[in-house]
């Protein structure tokens, strides 16, 4: 399908996905609302899949699983396809209930790319910012823009990254003792998933249970990174394992547990004018056998 509009109705209620624009090119969705009960597993509110030079603007969400998904195929089926998600711009968007406010996975076989978030609240979500996959997926995630992006009493991970996506909500994962899952290398091949060359900036975080969690695969790190100018209230702080080029830079942090930054085989990190509360010896830890090269400047003594 070509030049498709999407403009102004409510839609609700669905047994599933709501709305799965999918091979779509040239894709407008603004000033729509989708509601969905909170308790409707896989009731998303809406997945783009495949889709090129797509825009979703002014529009609210209130929904059962994730509420702005972006998605290109899982695992053969999306690789055979070989469409990618790509040119998206997603702005001036508010969202609700929802396991991820906007979200990129777990089925991106085919590759996203090319894809701006901006100007977006998300209130009471599970999760704000939310990239998952696993290993089979294959696929490349590579050139995300996000930017002004405010949130408000998050249940679980403000921003979230996770490679070990086994279907659960991280609800439900930490309810079961958490998501560091830390698993040997295996061989690369068309199955293993990547992501890189992703920017995140601006953004507020005013509670959370965590505040940036990062996890790639050790045989497929995520790879460049940026977190900056990011103001965070949260239990806990940052995750950052099995990942290679993250950059922290300009970040003020309330955090309630004393350490602030875990750190498992983590390369090539910078961490600049991070300020936080904790005045923990173990407010900075860093492990695992692979961790080089990592920066830390003008943080609390």
């Amino acid at each position: 399908s070509k030049r498709v509009l999407l403009d102004g109705p409510v839609f609700q209620n669905s047994p599933s996905w709501n709305l799965h624009p999918l091979m779509v090119e040239d894709l407008i969705v603004r000033n729509i609302t989708v509601r969905n009960p909170w308790f409707s597993q896989n009731g998303d509110g809406l997945d783009v899949e495949s889709c090129k030079n797509v825009i979703v603007e002014n529009s609210s969400f209130d929904v059962g699983d994730d509420a702005i998904c972006i998605k290109s195929g899982k695992d053969k089926d999306g690789r055979d396809r070989g469409i990618p998600c790509e040119n998206i711009i997603v702005k001036n968007n508010i969202v609700y209930h929802g396991h991820g406010g906007v979200t990129v996975g777990s089925e991106m076989s085919g590759g996203v790319k090319n894809l701006h978030v901006s100007n977006c609240n998300f209130i009471g979500t599970d999760v704000g910012l939310r990239f998952k996959s696993t290993r089979g997926r294959g696929g490349v995630v590579e050139n995300i823009y996000i930017s002004d992006i405010n949130m408000i009493d998050i249940p679980s991970q403000a921003i979230s990254f996770d490679l070990y996506y086994g279907g659960k909500s991280i609800a439900e994962k930490l309810a079961e003792g958490g998501s560091n899952t830390v698993n040997a290398a295996v061989p690369v091949t068309d199955e293993t998933p990547q992501f890189k060359n992703i920017s995140i900036k601006n953004i507020t975080i005013s509670g959370a249970y965590q505040a940036v969690f990062l996890q790639g695969l050790p045989e497929m790190n995520l790879e460049n990174i940026e977190i900056s100018n990011l103001t965070a209230k949260a239990e806990k702080g940052f995750s950052i394992i099995d990942a290679n080029g993250i950059k922290i830079h300009n970040v003020k942090l309330d955090i309630k547990d004393s350490t602030v930054f875990e750190i498992y085989n983590g390369k090539n990190l910078s961490l600049k004018n991070v300020e936080f509360n904790s005045d923990s010896p173990k407010a900075v830890t860093i492990n695992g056998s692979v961790s080089e090269n990592i920066e830390l400047v003008s943080l609390p003594n």
